[in-house]
């Protein structure tokens, strides 16, 4: 009973907000970062040897698709690989953790806004800092102020060169990844890196709306949330493994080095297919979570009247789940 309450609830928010139909129609997607976002960039600079087949899929690094090529077709695009400029191993900086030869996200940015004029009507995707993190492995020194500053050089880049719908997305708590979760003392490290990155971040991002032209459409996806809900609650998005990998590699290597070998696990079950990359499953919830954040981002401010009247649909259904014992 509590259940169909809360069910017709949001029923009629959807009635009032028909999020599918409000979702701006972009002309194109752009895609800056690192692993988390390469669709094959890496793949190619390698002649094809990293990340390996066929425990890699694609020149991802995941089992399957990842949340770019999810929200692409949730948008009727094609992510085509001219357009994904992100790179395995790059930092937010201009170092790359993975091989030196190939760009972090500032030159990912140069090259992009050197050689064109950006759409207005594209839509533009940061996500990075995970590897500037992980420098902490090879002698780096984390610095989340520096890696916040150069997320903000990187997306005021994108709008002087003409770019108006900008998602930046936030870091998943690093510390519950399987490469810390298995030592205390690493989690809670990687953990305080995580939640003072996001902490910055979410700050920056409000700091940059009020001083940016309001045309300017900044979108951030919190993917923190997703990944916290996703491993408090396993059994409600079908996995049944949030600690362990489903394939596992040596982390004393370079992180993108990661040595091919058979597949024993089932990745439906997984939430991670190796100690830092979410399996396909997972970044299909990212890319939902991304559609449903530009649906909410393209829904325009409400009249009085609609804002009442969502206001007391939720405020019914708070109240009727309160009296209706679980």
């Amino acid at each position: 009973m509590q259940r169909q309450i809360i069910t017709t609830g949001f029923l009629l928010l959807s009635l009032i907000f028909p999020l599918k139909v409000l979702a701006k129609d972009y002309d194109n997607i752009y895609v800056f970062g690192d692993s988390f976002s390469d669709s094959g960039n890496v793949l190619n600079a390698t002649n094809g040897v990293i990340p390996p087949s066929p425990t890699y899929y694609n020149g991802r690094f995941s089992n399957g698709p990842i949340w770019v090529d999810y929200l692409a077709s949730d948008l009727g695009l094609t992510l085509n690989l001219k357009n994904n400029f992100a790179f395995g191993g790059a930092t937010t900086g201009t170092e790359n953790i993975g091989l030196p030869s190939l760009p972090g996200l500032q030159q990912e940015i140069n090259s992009f806004v050197s050689a064109q004029t950006a759409d207005p009507n594209a839509l533009y995707i940061i996500w990075a800092g995970t590897n500037d993190y992980l420098s902490y492995f090879f002698g780096g020194v984390p610095n989340p102020t520096n890696t916040v500053g150069n997320l903000s050089a990187a997306l005021t880049s994108l709008v002087a060169d003409g770019a108006r719908d900008i998602m930046v997305v936030n870091l998943p708590d690093l510390g519950k990844l399987p490469f810390a979760n298995f030592d205390s003392q690493r989690s809670n490290l990687f953990n305080t890196f995580s939640s003072t990155h996001n902490s910055s971040l979410n700050t920056t991002l409000k700091s940059l709306r009020q001083q940016l032209d309001p045309d300017i459409n900044i979108i951030e996806l919190n993917v923190n949330s997703l990944f916290d809900r996703i491993i408090a609650a396993p059994d409600e998005f079908g996995f049944t493994n949030v600690t362990n990998s489903c394939i596992s590699k040596d982390l004393s290597v370079v992180p993108i080095d990661v040595p091919t070998q058979q597949v024993l696990c089932n990745p439906e079950k997984f939430v991670f297919w190796d100690e830092v990359h979410p399996t396909t499953k997972t970044h299909k919830l990212i890319g939902e979570l991304a559609f449903s954040a530009l649906n909410l981002a393209s829904v325009p401010e409400p009249s009085a009247a609609l804002g009442i009247l969502a206001y007391s649909v939720l405020g019914a259904v708070s109240l009727l789940k309160r009296k209706i014992p679980n």
